[in-house]
C-alpha cells in the first residue's frame, strides 16, 4: 500500500505527513507526533477516550482514519493550553478535581470546548446530553459537570 499524503494543521501548526491508508487518526497522533492525550480506550468510538476537535467538531480517533483529516483542523488536549497558562475549561476541570485516573479527562476536556463554543450557557441537561458520549468510570460526573459549569461562566467573562 502506497502512503498518502497530507496536509492539515495541527493545534495551529501547519503539517505535511505521508500516511499509510490504514492508520488510525489516534496512532498517527499517539506515534507520530507524540501527543498522548488521546487514549485508546474502545477502539470502537463509543467510550470517547481519544476525542478530538476536527475542524471544531468532536471526533472518535479510533474510527477515523489519518488520511481523512487532509486539510483539516485538528485540535488535542495538548493544543488547549497557552505556554504553562491553561485553558479555562482545563483550569475548570482542575478546580474541580473533575478527574481521577484521568483516562477520559482529554475526551471530556475536548467535548465541554465543542459544547461551548455552540452553546456560551448551556443548561445542565445540554451538559450531560454532550458528554454522554464519553465514559468516565470514576468520578460519577457531578465534578464534570460542575467543572463544565464553571468553564461556561469563565468564558462568558472572557472580553475578545
Amino acid at each position: 500500500m502506497s502512503d498518502i499524503a497530507i496536509s492539515f494543521e495541527l493545534n495551529g501548526e501547519k503539517r505535511r505527513a505521508a500516511v499509510a491508508p490504514n492508520l488510525l487518526l489516534v496512532d498517527y497522533l499517539r506515534d507520530h507526533e507524540q501527543l498522548k492525550g488521546a487514549k485508546i480506550g474502545c477502539s470502537r468510538g463509543v467510550c470517547g477516550s481519544c476525542t478530538v476537535l476536527v475542524d471544531g467538531t468532536p471526533v472518535a480517533a479510533c474510527s477515523k482514519f489519518a488520511f481523512q483529516i487532509d486539510q483539516a483542523s485538528v485540535i488535542t488536549v495538548e493544543g488547549l493550553a497557552n505556554g504553562d497558562r491553561l485553558d479555562p475549561v482545563q483550569q475548570a476541570f482542575v478546580d474541580h478535581a473533575a478527574f481521577q485516573c484521568g483516562y477520559c479527562t482529554s475526551g471530556m476536556i475536548l467535548l465541554t470546548k465543542a459544547l461551548l463554543s455552540q452553546h456560551a450557557n448551556p443548561d445542565r441537561a445540554t451538559i450531560i446530553e454532550w458528554l454522554s458520549s464519553n465514559v468516565c468510570r470514576c468520578t460519577g460526573y457531578s465534578q464534570i459537570i460542575a467543572a463544565v459549569e464553571d468553564a461556561a461562566q469563565r468564558q462568558r467573562q472572557v472580553v475578545p
